[in-house]
């Protein structure tokens, strides 16, 4: 039996659109605060260079500039080596361009900007390390002698195959910082077995995240000793975390208020909110620091640069025999790379009896990498599906067919020996199977165009959550998290409070409150906040809902087990006339001597199981055989999205996952050259898909309920943004037979390929 539901499952307008469409918005940089000082960063303009010396006095001599701060003049905490536990700016040496090396504090922007394009840096140039293939030789010059990198808790937030490494004790060479290795069966009998063998060398360039509000945070520094850090994050607990141990000051000492994100993806948990503190502390006064575009593309933290080696081979009748595969991803100037869940997604999609998958990530003279949107699974999904797209040709079977031939399902392995839970990865390959568009695929053939399909998949992340629930005076239910709202969750948020107190969503409110009085919530990323948030907030509206049963029993002389709630009441069941308001409830519960506690209802969650999600994806492609160029033309996107509590939100985000996709597969990278100097560091320069080139999405949810989500939910944010480049590029190998194998895929590529 299906169940019903009145608010859940229902098409919702975002709580926060209002606010948004009518710019009444306030972010971060529109903040007044009295004495407020402005930065900006001085960043190098080599890729690698000791610094020999800082001349501050010009920048100081401009009209309201107040201080010039280098690394040496930061608070930040030293540790048992009496050593700086974070290196805020570049001190003795610069390691990218744009490697902030100094801050310049000044009353207005305007006098900031001039103060630090007066700021004198003496460099000593060194060698740059900018190849991936140089970078890993022997004898490659040392990029840098950090240890640990932001990226690895990050990692943990977004996925729970994060710690599942795979790597092995080994000598690795100097700017290598980890490496991974996962091997079943025997990889030679496997290939010796096949009729037909794929072997691919896929490359992706550097991803910017394409937020349209840049990195921007503004410290407060108290007399008590205390900071309020507003900041633009996807995590304000384990900003506190960071901004407290780089400081060396107590957790309690630091307060983040999350302010409206104005995007985020993967990019806005931790870089910039520890030096603006350090530097409030500094100089005793709130400092705001909002990067231009320049230094988010210089300073920021994008998607990394990667090249993988793939090898797949298959029996006459579909079944996969081997794979086997070599990948190297950059981690920038310090460790933290992707590439652990980049192998297991990579060898984690098809049942593969024999497979080697051998990573490396190395250092280079580059922005240090983080997280974007589902990190790492881009590009393995691109080499993964670029293979079996190959092979099916090779084979000559229908591309569909033969991945439901080789697809997981529950219980099968993946590279790291976990076992998938429960997936609708099959459910999801056939509602695309069906779809019009693959069914009248010959037509578009027929039209001179080509029509792909890729598969992309996300563990998904899972982290403890609560939730507190709050009975106002005027009836309504104020949930109270500390999850970031990022693209819609607190609407989300509030069917599910509305749904078990049987009222529509107006009668609820959810606000999201500061780590001093939110209850706990994980970073908002890797598709598991409405996942591990939900739950809680569904306990606490439960919670909520009792007690107000209890209050309602007592004053209609009635057992709490004969009570419902409908339509903003407490009613007898059955008995209609005989009811009472949640405003009445509320007044009886907030009354002197009313012998009632107010309602508080509290929940929390401590899921231990993830709950991946799949995506297939379609598209179809015209190519220009005079110039090489290719437009989208039609796409379509299947998702298995467990059950979708806000279908319009939903759809929204698989909209925006797709247009993401289309970006990385034709438009976005930024190259570095021998020097290391990036060829993008604008929006002139990078190019961000516009609203013209995205064309009409057909969206189809499938629903395979995960077990601990609210009403079967689960994650959907990183699943849409994976299948989109291989797709695309499928789609061009059948409109013109080129297989591309390097991303992004621009016009002149693929004409030089032209027959």
């Amino acid at each position: 039996m299906v169940a019903t539901y009145s608010a859940v499952g229902q098409r919702a307008k975002r709580l926060d659109s209002p606010p948004k469409l009518t710019g009444a918005e306030q972010f971060t940089a529109d903040l007044k605060v009295s004495g407020l000082l402005h930065a900006r960063i001085v960043g190098s303009t080599y890729a690698h260079a000791r610094i020999v010396s800082v001349d501050k006095s010009a920048a100081l001599a401009v009209p309201g500039v107040e201080a010039v701060l280098i690394s040496e003049d930061l608070p930040v905490r030293k540790d048992e080596n009496a050593q700086a536990v974070a290196q805020l700016l570049a001190g003795d040496e610069a390691l990218h361009v744009g490697h902030p090396i100094a801050l310049v504090l000044a009353t207005s922007d305007a006098a900031a900007l001039d103060g630090a394009e007066l700021v004198v840096v003496e460099y000593e140039p060194m060698d740059v390390v900018s190849d991936l293939d140089e970078a890993i030789k022997p004898d490659a010059p040392l990029v840098s002698t950090a240890q640990t990198g932001a990226f690895d808790e990050e990692a943990a937030m977004h996925n729970a195959d994060a710690a599942a490494g795979g790597g092995e004790d080994e000598s690795l060479p100097p700017n290598v910082s980890s490496s991974v290795n996962f091997e079943r069966g025997d990889v030679e009998a496997g290939f010796a077995a096949a009729d037909e063998i794929v072997e691919l060398t896929l490359t992706s360039l550097t991803v910017h995240q394409g937020y349209i509000e840049t990195q921007v945070a503004l410290v407060i520094p108290e007399r008590s000793g205390r900071l309020t850090i507003h900041t633009s994050t996807q995590g304000a607990f384990h900003g506190r975390g960071k901004v407290a141990n780089t400081l060396g000051i107590p957790i309690e000492d630091v307060n983040i208020i999350p302010m409206p994100v104005g995007g985020g993806f993967g990019g806005k948990f931790v870089l910039i909110e520890p030096l603006v503190a350090a530097a409030a502390v500094a100089v005793g006064q709130p400092v705001l620091l909002a990067y231009t575009r320049t230094d988010d593309f210089l300073a920021g933290n994008p998607a990394p640069e990667c090249k993988i080696e793939i090898k797949l081979g298959a029996t006459r009748d579909g079944k996969i025999t081997a794979l086997e595969s070599n990948m190297l991803y950059d981690s920038g100037s310090s460790p933290g790379s992707p590439l652990s869940i980049a192998a297991i997604l990579l060898g984690g999609y098809y049942k593969f009896p024999n497979l080697r998958i051998k990573g490396l990530e190395t250092q280079t003279h580059r922005p240090s990498s983080g997280a974007y949107r589902a990190p790492g699974a881009q590009q393995g999904t691109f080499a993964i599906e670029s293979a079996v797209d190959e092979l099916a040709r090779k084979l000559q079977m229908d591309p569909i067919e033969f991945r439901l031939l080789n697809c997981v399902e529950e219980g099968d392995l993946r590279p790291n020996d976990g076992p998938w839970p429960k997936i609708g990865l099959r459910q999801t390959i056939e509602a695309l199977q069906a779809h019009p568009l693959w069914q009248g695929r010959e037509q578009s053939r027929a039209e001179g165009k080509g029509v792909g399909i890729a598969v992309g998949g996300w563990p998904g992340g899972i982290e403890p959550a609560t939730a507190t629930c709050r009975l106002d005076s005027d009836g309504k239910l104020t949930v109270i998290l500390g999850s970031v709202d990022l693209n819609g969750t607190n609407t989300t948020f509030a069917q599910i409070a509305a749904e078990e107190l049987g009222t529509g969503i107006e009668g609820v409110r959810v606000k999201t409150a500061d780590t001093d009085s939110a209850p706990f919530a994980g970073g908002t990323g890797g598709s598991k906040i409405t996942y591990t948030v939900g739950p809680a907030v569904a306990k606490a509206a439960k919670d909520a809902v009792d007690q107000i049963k209890q209050i309602a029993a007592k004053k209609l002389e009635v057992s709490a087990d004969d009570l419902e709630l409908s339509e903003g009441s407490v009613r007898v069941k059955g008995v209609p006339g005989s009811a009472i308001t949640l405003q009445e409830i509320a007044e009886l519960s907030m009354a002197m001597s009313g012998g009632n506690e107010p309602v508080l209802g509290r929940g929390g969650s401590g899921i231990t199981q993830s709950a991946p999600g799949f995506a297939v994806h379609l598209a179809e492609v015209q190519v220009d055989d005079l110039t090489g160029e290719v437009t989208v033309t039609n796409y379509v996107a299947a998702q298995d999205v467990g059950f979708a509590i806000n279908p319009a939100s939903v759809e929204a985000q698989i909209h925006g996952g797709v247009a993401q996709g289309i970006g990385w597969a034709l438009y976005e990278g930024i190259g570095y050259g021998d020097d290391g100097q990036p060829d993008a560091a604008n929006l002139m320069d990078y190019a961000i898909p516009r609203s013209t080139m995205i064309p009409n999405i057909d969206v189809l949810l499938v629903e395979v309920a995960s077990d601990d989500g609210p009403y079967g939910a689960k994650g959907v944010g990183e699943p849409p943004a994976i299948p989109g480049a291989a797709a695309v590029a499928n789609a061009i190998r059948d409109a013109s037979g080129v297989r591309v194998t390097s991303l992004p895929i621009r016009a002149p590529q693929v004409l030089a390929q032209l027959p």
